[in-house]
């Protein structure tokens, strides 16, 4: 039997008990990928990470897998920052550095306990029409046709996710994903059906509404606090749909699941995305498997 110390963090938290969890297992070293995968189910968070030696260490302070209960993921932000928020503590590893993920490597840094990655993606962020009619779209989240400021639209600057673009917070507040319809929900590269439904807000200057919709591994449909790589990828939509850069945005989230987040996001003139937020670490453990 071994034993395995993992933390508790949450994620773009403004408050102990607000942002996004994550369960961060501080060294996998012996675990294989079935055993990562029942921790993860076993905790049943949006993900939880795993933390292994870099296979380059000139190049990254450490390598992280991340698992949500139904799979392995290539990259995602919130898992990102908190990884690194263990990881400057356990190697001492500074407030700069490199992480390497299955998309590749991301360098993060710190001020205090606030966490920014830059986005894995390198040149133009890849874009792609939805295979689904908008009206059907719209159908499937409770919404109407009038309610989209542009095209649904497929973005990737680290991990593919469906961007629903709409012209008020109140559609934003108002989207009810129809439940009986999850087989009709376009999948992502790795099979994962999810929406990122955001809007600008007039009332804060850089102000953006969003909330994020995933089928869960039960089937049902859930509602995640935080969405560290939908943030980036939002960006992403910024510099497709040929916004003024540089640009800078604070993003809520998370207000219809009572856990607010809030994410940083910048978009350099040259189209660096980097999305920040704090880290709370709230307890630690082992487990014995």
């Amino acid at each position: 039997m071994s034993t395995y110390a993992y933390r508790l963090l949450n994620v773009f938290a403004e408050s102990t008990f607000g942002g996004n969890p994550l369960c961060v297992f501080e060294d996998a070293r012996g675990m294989d990928a079935a055993t990562m995968q029942a921790l993860a189910r076993q905790f049943n968070l949006s993900e939880t990470t795993f933390l292994l030696p870099p296979d380059n260490a000139e190049e990254a302070a450490a390598r992280v897998r991340i698992f949500t209960p139904g799979g392995e993921m290539r990259f995602a932000g919130h898992p990102a920052l908190g990884s690194a928020h263990v990881v400057r503590e356990l190697l001492g590893a500074g407030d700069d550095f490199r992480l390497e993920f299955k998309a590749g490597g991301v360098p993060l840094s710190a001020h205090g306990d606030v966490w920014t990655f830059a986005a894995p993606h390198a040149g133009k962020p890849k874009t792609s029409a939805v295979d689904l009619p908008a009206s059907d779209l719209c159908a499937l989240l409770g919404l109407q046709d009038a309610d989209l400021l542009a095209a649904p639209a497929w973005v990737d600057t680290g991990a593919d996710q469906l961007l629903v673009p709409l012209r008020t917070t109140e559609a934003v507040r108002r989207a009810r994903p129809d439940g009986g319809r999850i087989a009709q929900w376009p999948a992502n590269s790795v099979g994962r059906k999810s929406a990122y439904v955001f809007a600008f807000d007039p009332a804060r200057a850089g102000g953006v509404l969003a909330r994020q919709f995933f089928v869960g591994a039960g089937g049902g449909i859930a509602e995640d606090p935080g969405t560290g790589s939908a943030c980036a990828n939002f960006g992403g939509w910024l510099i497709a749909n040929a916004y003024p850069l540089p640009a800078s945005h604070m993003i809520s989230q998370g207000e219809a699941v009572d856990r607010p987040c809030r994410l940083q996001l910048s978009v350099s003139i040259d189209g660096v995305i980097r999305v920040g937020g704090r880290v709370i670490e709230i307890g630690r453990g082992t487990v014995s498997i």
